[in-house]
């Protein structure tokens, strides 16, 4: 019994610690998953706005409040391969009128459209590790 009441104060403090650190783990994964979260962008494709190796701070408000605008960068996961996010610029939200060129490649052809209410594209992939 003696060698137990010895081990008592190690172990209390052992479990207060790793409580501490349980709660610090457990703000980091809300403020990641629901506020905000940093990322470093790989690539030039956003020059000049960011620069290749930037990192950024994500926000994750504005994209559930629905105040995503005209020409914001926002952070989304791939189409092609959802196992990876990239940054993109977006186009045009809900009622925007936008023209773009249907195929650099082939000609200068241009279309404008209405985007539909409630929808917003994107443009410029930006990768992010």
């Amino acid at each position: 019994m003696g060698k137990l009441l010895e081990w008592m104060p190690i172990v209390k403090d052992a479990l207060h610690k790793t409580a501490v650190a349980v709660n610090i783990l457990c703000l980091l994964h809300v403020t990641n998953a629901h506020l905000f979260s940093v990322v470093k962008l790989v690539g030039p494709s956003m020059l000049p706005a960011f620069n290749n190796g930037n990192f950024v701070l994500s926000e994750r408000i504005t994209s559930r409040s629905g105040k995503v605008r005209s020409g914001d960068a926002v952070i989304i996961r791939s189409p092609e391969d959802p196992t990876k996010v990239v940054a993109k610029r977006v186009k045009g939200v809900g009622g925007d009128v936008v023209s773009y060129v249907v195929d650099l490649n082939k000609s200068d052809e241009q279309r404008t459209v209405v985007w539909p209410p409630e929808d917003f594209r994107l443009i410029r992939k930006y990768k992010v590790m």
